[in-house]
């Protein structure tokens, strides 16, 4: 996620990485190029404050069925407020509407305010919860997305409607 305007939210994310893990995270963040995070597969989404990024993160393609979450973040100064949780329920509504119906992330075992952010949001952890989390490594969660569905009475109905106008279907 190279564009310029990410720059405040990668340099801060990265700066947190390193403290917590120890780590240069350059690495890390430097993992995917920009492309798997553009459409029609992948997105980047801002949240921007009088023009600046207050919160982000970006979806790509995991599979044919799969986005994977990447890079939720919101600065420090603007914590507290629900503005990830904004950011990962557009990513999933984006996703469910480009056909995805799963949506797959992994955290790590030193952010434990992510760990509560995905279990709020309504992710499955696909590890035990019990262990310290630092015993298991990256912790992976998915959510299946809600399909949008016509009522089966609303949809016989215009079915019917069409039928008596002479509308025809292949």
């Amino acid at each position: 996620m190279s564009d310029p305007l990410t720059e405040p939210l990668r340099r801060e994310l990265e700066r947190e990485y390193t403290e917590r893990y120890g780590i240069d995270a350059s690495g890390e963040m430097a993992r995917y190029p920009d492309a798997e995070f553009a459409p029609p597969h992948g997105l980047l989404l801002l949240l921007l404050q009088d023009g600046a990024p207050v919160a982000g993160g970006a979806y790509r393609r995991f599979d044919a069925d799969t986005a994977e979450l990447k890079r939720i973040w919101t600065r420090s100064g603007f914590r507290r407020r629900g503005l990830a949780r904004r950011v990962v329920a557009e990513l999933e509504r984006a996703a469910a509407a480009r056909g995805y119906r799963r949506v797959y992330l992994t955290t790590g075992p030193r952010q434990p305010e992510a760990r509560g952010l995905y279990l709020a949001s309504g992710y499955t952890p696909l590890f035990d919860t019990a262990p310290d989390p630092e015993t298991i490594g990256p912790l992976p969660f998915e959510k299946r997305l809600v399909e949008r569905v016509v009522p089966a009475r609303v949809a016989s109905e215009r079915v019917a409607s069409e039928g008596e106008r002479g509308v025809s279907r292949p």
